[in-house]
């Protein structure tokens, strides 16, 4: 059974910060790109931060640009977000994702590339 699990979720206040992980189990990933995505309350899920296979490429959303980091580590089997300087906007249910398709030829959208998806943790930051 492959899994995606995600963790590291919760409440926040602005300004703060929560690192999200998400483990693979069931398979490795490292021939994967991974990414995050999120969804919010009557909102279509939105592309956050993809990696590629080996962690040199990266994409964000213009929103989450110098606040938050994706990384990878393939020993672990695991990929994170690190979110800096939240913002209420932010709050969603966070998803990690990952998907074999070419990193180059990933665009941000609601994620129809991407074959693995996990079940989702929470973030809320509050004002």
């Amino acid at each position: 059974q492959v899994q995606l699990v995600e963790s590291g979720g919760g409440l926040v206040q602005a300004g703060g910060s929560l690192r999200l992980s998400c483990a693979a189990s069931g398979r490795t990933f490292s021939s994967y790109a991974r990414a995050w995505f999120r969804q919010a309350p009557g909102k279509e899920r939105e592309f956050v931060a993809a990696i590629s296979r080996t962690g040199v490429s990266t994409k964000y959303v213009d929103s989450v640009k110098d606040r938050f980091t994706i990384l990878r580590d393939n020993a672990k089997n695991t990929v994170y977000l690190q979110m800096n300087n939240q913002k209420p906007e932010d709050t969603a249910v966070y998803r990690c994702a990952a998907t074999k398709t070419p990193f180059l030829a990933l665009q941000a959208g609601t994620g129809s590339e991407y074959d693995y998806w996990g079940q989702g943790t929470q973030v809320t930051v509050s004002s």
